[in-house]
């Protein structure tokens, strides 16, 4: 088996106008002087002009060859926002058109178009990026009627993933033509968001091999899902990791959906990493028994603590949870080193039967 690789820093939340948060070159910088190695990337066009991405080989080994002068490499590309438009409720239309271009608000089916152009667009350009998995979101179809009343009309769940299936299926097929994996976020507000869901959605694009996980256990603690019991039941698909933190306290005032509370005020809220209550030991140890040999890549979400104080904490965080897998058993150095014939003997067998 072989270990992870890490530590890695999601860049979405840090991304702003001001130093050093303003460019790539900047956040690499910024990045490998709190110990990380790694940045994952949106398709954010302050950062990476996916269109030239996909199109240029030479494009993407300067881009790599600019994060490499800072001992930075780029993790995965990340189009969260763009996949979220893949499949949008028309309830969530108008919150939705500020992730699309200006000239496409008020325009679904139009944003639509764009936002699985962009997805197909990343997976190109993570492969001319030497990249084996691209992380994102499903979308939601479904999401209004996750806990219904009235009760949803027979059939409404399934058409919903059919559609999810269509919509994604052409998207997966690209993906696999270039060799990456499309690793989707399990996230509350996406169709995506649990087991049940996900197995609901990878029967529905036939078992796709391009069909992966973005495992990150915060949103499992927010939803009470067992994280561990995920790993050991999917860890076969899982291709991305984010080590983010959460916290669930629920009273008899709020529980896990929260009240409409702030952030701040729920019972299940995101923390910086290790305030919260994730296991990590744990989560490493099954990473490293199954043998993930991706990124692990430190996301901050906090309610709490600044975002520069959470990303200076997580490199060192990671690092000491990382386990390098060993090549040989621990009891090796007693190992009898008897042959064929004096095993049979040891199980009460005929040596000359065991020649035969």
């Amino acid at each position: 088996m072989t270990s992870m690789k890490g530590p890695g820093i999601f860049l979405a939340q840090f991304l702003g106008d001001a130093a050093p948060f303003d460019t790539l070159d900047n956040l690499a910088e910024w990045a490998a002087g709190l110990g990380f190695v790694g940045v994952q990337i949106p398709c954010d066009t302050r950062l990476i002009d996916v269109k030239l991405a996909a199109e240029s080989k030479d494009y993407c080994d300067d881009l790599r060859g600019r994060l490499a002068k800072f001992g930075i490499e780029p993790t995965e590309l990340s189009t969260h926002l763009q996949g979220q438009l893949v499949a949008v409720h028309p309830a969530y239309d108008t919150l939705f058109d500020g992730f699309a271009p200006a000239e496409l608000h008020g325009k679904p089916a139009e944003r639509q178009a764009w936002a699985v152009e962009q997805v197909k667009l990343a997976a190109r350009a993570s492969a001319n990026l030497g990249l084996s998995a691209h992380a994102t979101f499903s979308g939601a179809l479904a999401w209004p009627y996750v806990y219904p009343w009235p009760q949803r009309p027979a059939g409404l769940v399934e058409e919903a993933f059919a559609e999810l299936a269509r919509r994604w299926t052409p998207i997966l097929d690209v993906f696999d033509d270039v060799g990456v994996d499309c690793a989707f976020e399990i996230h509350a507000g996406e169709d995506l968001h649990d087991g049940a869901s996900w197995e609901r959605f990878l029967a529905a694009v036939d078992n796709h091999p391009r069909a992966r996980i973005l495992f990150d256990p915060s949103h499992y603690v927010l939803q009470q899902l067992d994280y561990l019991d995920f790993i050991d039941r999917y860890h076969d698909r899982i291709s991305c990791f984010h080590v983010k933190d959460a916290e669930f306290n629920p009273t008899g005032r709020s529980g896990v959906y929260g009240g409409y509370e702030s952030w701040v005020n729920r019972a299940g809220r995101f923390r910086s990493t290790g305030d919260g209550q994730v296991d990590f030991g744990a989560i490493f140890s099954k990473m490293a028994q199954y043998g993930y040999d991706g990124w692990a890549v430190l996301e901050w979400e906090c309610a709490l603590k600044r975002a520069e104080d959470g990303a200076r904490e997580g490199a060192p965080f990671i690092e000491h949870h990382m386990i390098r897998v060993t090549e040989r058993a621990f009891d090796d150095f007693a190992a009898s080193g008897v042959d064929k014939g004096a095993i049979r003997k040891l199980l009460g067998l005929s040596v000359e039967a065991g020649e035969a």
